[in-house]
């Protein structure tokens, strides 16, 4: 097959022969095989070369006639074989009132309204189908009815708009029909309300119509004949005046803070204290502020020792811490509000130790502004006493001496 132009194969076996010519005349047969080898050929089969049919006579593209009258549409021809001619009213269901003569024309006697279109003659063969397409306008009639009716919904109106039909050779005019669809009207059959379009207008708006009520609409044309038949009726609903609505509120963004806890806390004994030491957090959205130092004794509840170490610093010293207890530590770092997760907790055992210097237990002891407070105070009442003692004393003094001076006067002058 690959010396023979336009001649290939498709996958089912099928022999393919782009352009027919005396090359492909001849008998032919087919041999399927596989792997396993074959069951033998197909019996033969003859290629003939016919020619398809070919209009000697075709219609013209439209024809013009006064309705009763008597309209011949001519149409013929050739191939070999001779190809069969037949007519079709296109778009018509079942059989046409067509009649066809001897020279296969078409013959339209007496013409109605009816016949009015296209019309195809088409020419077939075994070998090939062609088809011939004609206009009939048929004179003299009333409007065809309008076509592609469309209703645009409208806030409280409806646009309505159509294509015409054939005119029947007359002027034609149009009205627009229409009636509100209730679930129970007060009379068997509704009224239709019309309104006459203006001339030469394919569309119209209908005004004043109900909200959220469904509408049918149809259209009607006319000529001086009389009426054509109605369109479609096509069904809407107008808009009513926009409900409105409180837009609703944007979600609420939350933004995440990442602020991991402070590293790798370790403590270390010293002979002023346990010093402890730590990295900063791995991670961190914002600006650090600063550390607290938080302890717990002997299992007990967690105590905030110092809450305002800064944020540059990554030791501490811890002293005054009592002899034969157990302590924990961690450390919580801060950014403004935001606090992180503890840090690792690292214990210490004064187990056996002896005393750290400064304050001999830190979570029972006063905090440094009351304590100063209470000393403060004892002072002044001690100072206070002293100083009232003392007057006392001076006062009896004096008070006495008074006394012993009297009493002298009183024996110096005893005749008085």
């Amino acid at each position: 097959l690959s010396q023979l132009p336009g001649w290939s194969m498709r996958a089912d076996g099928s022999l393919v022969v782009a352009m027919g010519n005396d090359d492909v005349l001849g008998v032919y047969t087919c041999t399927p095989y596989n792997s396993y080898g074959t069951a033998g050929e197909s019996r033969p089969t003859r290629v003939l070369l016919k020619d398809p049919p070919t209009f000697t006579v075709r219609p013209k593209e439209e024809y013009f006639q006064e309705v009763g009258r008597e309209l011949v549409i001519p149409c013929a021809a050739h191939g070999d074989p001779p190809p069969t001619i037949t007519w079709l009213k296109v778009g018509s269901v079942g059989k046409s009132s067509a009649q066809v003569d001897g020279n296969s024309s078409l013959v339209l006697r007496p013409l109605t309204k009816e016949q009015h279109g296209h019309w195809e003659c088409r020419a077939s063969s075994q070998v090939a189908s062609v088809s011939a397409t004609t206009l009939v306008h048929v004179l003299g009639t009333s409007p065809h009815a309008v076509t592609n009716v469309s209703v645009l919904p409208l806030l409280l109106a409806a646009n309505i708009s159509w294509e015409p039909g054939f005119d029947g050779g007359y002027f034609q005019r149009f009205s627009v029909w229409y009636t509100p669809l209730v679930k129970h009207p007060p009379r068997a059959h509704h009224d239709w309300v019309s309104l006459s379009v203006p001339v030469g207008a394919q569309h119209l708006l209908v005004e004043n119509l109900q909200p959220d009520l469904s509408y049918q609409f149809s259209v009607l044309a006319q000529n001086k004949l009389g009426s054509g038949p109605f369109s479609q009726i096509v069904t809407s609903v107008p808009r009513g005046f926009p409900v409105p609505t409180v837009p609703a509120e944007p979600p609420a963004v939350t933004l995440r803070i990442l602020l991991s806890p402070p590293q790798a806390l370790t403590a270390n004994e010293t002979l002023r204290g346990v010093l402890l030491r730590w990295q900063p957090p791995a991670q961190l959205s914002v600006a650090l502020s600063g550390y607290a130092l938080e302890l717990r004794q002997d299992k007990g509840g967690w105590e905030v020792l110092d809450s305002s170490i800064p944020s540059t610093k990554t030791q501490v010293l811890v002293p005054g811490l009592i002899k034969d207890a157990f302590y924990e530590f961690r450390l919580v770092a801060f950014a403004g509000s935001y606090i992180s997760d503890p840090s690792n907790t690292v214990n210490v055992s004064t187990a056996g130790m002896e005393v750290y210097p400064s304050r001999t237990q830190l979570p029972e002891l006063l905090p440094q502004p009351v304590l100063a407070g209470v000393i403060g105070g004892i002072c002044f009442l001690s100072v206070a006493v002293i100083f009232s003692t003392m007057a006392a004393c001076i006062m009896n003094r004096r008070r006495a001496a008074r006394i012993q001076k009297r009493r002298q006067g009183r024996s110096c002058c005893p005749g008085a």
